[in-house]
């Protein structure tokens, strides 16, 4: 292989995306590097403008650009970072986030089409020779936190979660298929009857793969979400990806007016337990019961969220 050869490639493949002309490939007045940027801010729960200068290799004048570009289409808001007060915390507004939805959907339809074009034969040839370029060319580097994102859940996602917590659970911790029914119908709830504004199911992604999600709803009890069916694959574990996806569920609770942000959960989920702790839910009640074909001790844990913040 020469330099002209992965030349040619990078041609050929920014000429398939429509990296050079991205905004009218979507129908949008953002430009490739600008989208990515919304994309992000929209799948990262809290990021201040070092963050993004850092994960996409951005000059800072360059970057300033675009934040004030989105800031005058009121697209995000800028506040004092909680970790420092030297940093700018960049959060999307109520807009910027019906925006990064609307590309991302675009974006979704685009590849779409374009995978629609490869027979179906095909399609596993194509993922291995992608998982193939991403491999060589990151020199086998194990993955790095920086390398998972969160999203909305696609096609298939919801499905997905119902299969992997079943399995999980019962791989880990030998429950039955009680448990695969009780998370198909929470699922079902939310596919069928959710208010995006006040409920939201989160992805977790490395490397093209879901490897962990998490859900927030609305409680019975006024003014409390409920945080649901957080799981993270074994192989992606110390990656900080549980911690990210219950900071997601908290800023989001909280940007949603919730007074307090509640769960229930079992003493066996150590992990899932110290998580929890970390982000200060307390532990108000336990009760023991057996359920999933085992002895379990249930535990309900609260979170208020106009208390102390991280």
């Amino acid at each position: 292989m020469t330099v002209q050869d992965v030349r040619s490639f990078n041609r050929f493949y920014t000429n398939v995306i429509g990296a050079l002309d991205y905004g009218r490939h979507l129908y949008a007045p953002y430009t490739l590097t600008e989208s990515r940027v919304l994309y992000e801010l929209a799948h990262s729960p809290r990021t201040d403008a070092a963050d993004l200068r850092t994960e996409l290799s951005l000059d800072a004048g360059y970057l300033s650009r675009i934040l004030n570009k989105f800031e005058q289409d009121g697209l995000i808001e800028r506040t004092p970072s909680e970790r420092d007060p030297r940093r700018r915390r960049i959060a999307l507004t109520a807009r910027g986030r019906e925006t990064a939805a609307l590309l991302d959907e675009r974006s979704r339809e685009s590849v779409g089409a374009l995978l629609a074009t490869v027979p179906a034969d095909d399609r596993p040839r194509l993922a291995e020779a992608m998982h193939t370029v991403r491999t060589l060319l990151s020199h086998g580097r194990p993955p790095r936190r920086e390398d998972v994102v969160l999203r909305e859940p696609g096609p298939g996602d919801l499905g997905w979660i119902v299969q992997r917590n079943a399995a999980l659970y019962a791989a880990e911790y030998g429950w039955n298929a009680d448990y695969e029914g009780l998370v198909a119908r929470i699922v079902a709830d939310f596919a069928e009857d959710h208010d995006p504004h006040l409920e939201r199911v989160w992805i977790a992604e490395l490397d093209g793969r879901p490897v962990g999600c998490v859900m927030c709803v609305r409680d019975d009890a006024p003014g409390t979400a409920r945080l649901r069916l957080l799981i993270v694959e074994p192989d992606a574990r110390g990656l900080r990806i549980g911690d990210r996806l219950v900071e997601a569920v908290i800023d989001f609770a909280r940007d949603g007016g919730y007074r307090d942000l509640v769960l229930w959960t079992n003493d066996v989920l150590s992990a899932a337990r110290r998580i929890y702790q970390r982000h200060g839910f307390v532990l108000v009640a336990e009760k023991p019961h057996r359920s999933f074909g085992v002895d379990l001790l249930g535990q309900d844990w609260r979170l208020d969220l106009h208390g102390a913040q991280e």
